[in-house]
């Protein structure tokens, strides 16, 4: 009675093992063999092209003013530089802040509308001039050097889209969400070894650059760009790699609500991308992409169900096998453990209701398990033929 249960346990625990620890094992092996393409020694500064900065925003006017001048202080030929804020019909002073920099090359391009990221993203582009286009965040700080490697990238003729290296650190005005520290972490380490096989399967939404050719190819409004944009760049026979030295700096999110509405948004726009171009899980079309985006994007979304499968198995077993009944404690004491982060008190910086920090204790199990069941959602959303949330930039506060 008892096999049934145990092989279904089996299936799904292999695939949470391959996804996380056999996926990246083998990209590790295969990097071995591989080896990894250099762009080369920086150009003279009148070789630099010229790039295209573009930034989609809304309601950003807490943090707008200090991310345009950390963008006017990037290590780039200024006279080489177009610095495109397009505003998704913001409703505070967003414009007129953005508006006070145009005598410093900033140009604003405000939607009648608001549509969300990608709507913003597709009316900017007959306003681009760079033969580069670099995507960013109003709520990052980009490292002074970190658009000129992208640019190096992009001098392989090879390279269709180079993605920054995202940095999560802690936000200095709230209390930051340990979990996500980690994960983001994990997630690069993957990226570096992708790019040294061959490609990445989805750029940095925080910052990336990609050539003006392929972004100019029309994204539908539900769909990701930033996911997209490495799809495109295969599509027409480019790779997608990941720049260690290209350093972002994001803030974490402020709470474990905050990250959770993030991932079920950013998650159900991944699901309609990849279904829309499904084409590219066809091994024999395009070889080891399709392997890499089945195991980093479609594994990785599958693991959730596969936690659920393992659980109902568990709960079977537990009946009659000892050792699934410690298992199962071990699991629901897990879920307890998130149970009690999801309600603990909010950061809310200093002074008065400031929320107690979370314990370290709580925080990874906690960030898990949200996190896998934001994937539940996100789907539930998808299968439903719902789409994302509309763009709401997520809150993280300034950085100092």
């Amino acid at each position: 009675m008892t096999v049934l249960p145990n092989l279904i346990l089996a299936a799904a625990a292999g695939v949470c093992l391959y996804t996380y620890l056999g996926y990246p094992a083998m990209l590790k092996l295969l990097s071995l063999v591989r080896r990894t393409q250099r762009s080369g020694p920086r150009p003279p500064s009148s070789d630099w092209p010229q790039i295209s900065i573009q930034l989609a925003v809304f309601n950003e006017a807490e943090v707008i003013a200090a991310t345009l001048d950390g963008i006017l202080a990037l290590d780039y030929p200024a006279d080489r530089r177009q610095i495109l804020v397009v505003s998704d019909a913001s409703t505070d002073r967003t414009d007129a802040i953005v508006a006070s920099f145009a005598d410093r090359g900033v140009e604003l391009l405000r939607q009648p509308r608001r549509q969300g990221k990608t709507a913003a993203e597709n009316a900017a582009r007959l306003h681009l001039r760079g033969e580069i286009i670099i995507n960013t965040d109003a709520s990052v700080r980009i490292h002074a050097d970190a658009v000129k490697h992208l640019v190096m990238a992009c001098r392989d003729p090879s390279v269709g889209v180079a993605s920054a290296r995202d940095v999560s650190v802690a936000n200095l005005e709230t209390q930051a969400n340990a979990g996500e520290g980690a994960y983001v972490g994990y997630e690069m380490w993957v990226r570096d070894m992708e790019t040294a096989v061959g490609s990445i399967v989805g750029a940095s939404g925080c910052l990336y650059a990609i050539r003006a050719d392929l972004h100019m190819h029309p994204v539908p409004e539900a769909l990701s760009r930033d996911f997209s944009a490495a799809l495109t760049a295969r599509e027409h026979g480019r790779r997608a790699v990941s720049v260690p030295e290209a350093l972002c700096f994001v803030p974490r999110s402020a709470s474990l609500h905050q990250e959770y509405r993030r991932k079920v948004r950013t998650i159900t726009r991944g699901l309609a991308t990849l279904a829309h171009r499904r084409a590219l899980l066809n091994p024999l079309r395009y070889g080891s992409f399709a392997w890499m985006l089945l195991s980093h994007k479609v594994c990785r979304w599958l693991v959730p169900w596969a936690f659920v499968v393992a659980l109902g198995a568990l709960s079977a077993l537990a009946f009659t096998v000892p050792w699934a009944r410690l298992v199962l404690a071990g699991v629901l004491a897990l879920g307890a453990l998130a149970g009690i982060a999801w309600v603990w008190p909010e950061g809310r910086g200093a002074g008065a209701g400031a929320g107690k920090p979370m314990p370290r204790v709580l925080a990874l199990p906690a960030y898990v398990v949200a996190g896998n069941v934001a994937v539940l959602h996100a789907w539930l959303r998808f299968l439903a033929g719902r789409s994302a949330p509309v763009w709401e930039p997520t809150r993280r506060g300034a950085l100092s």
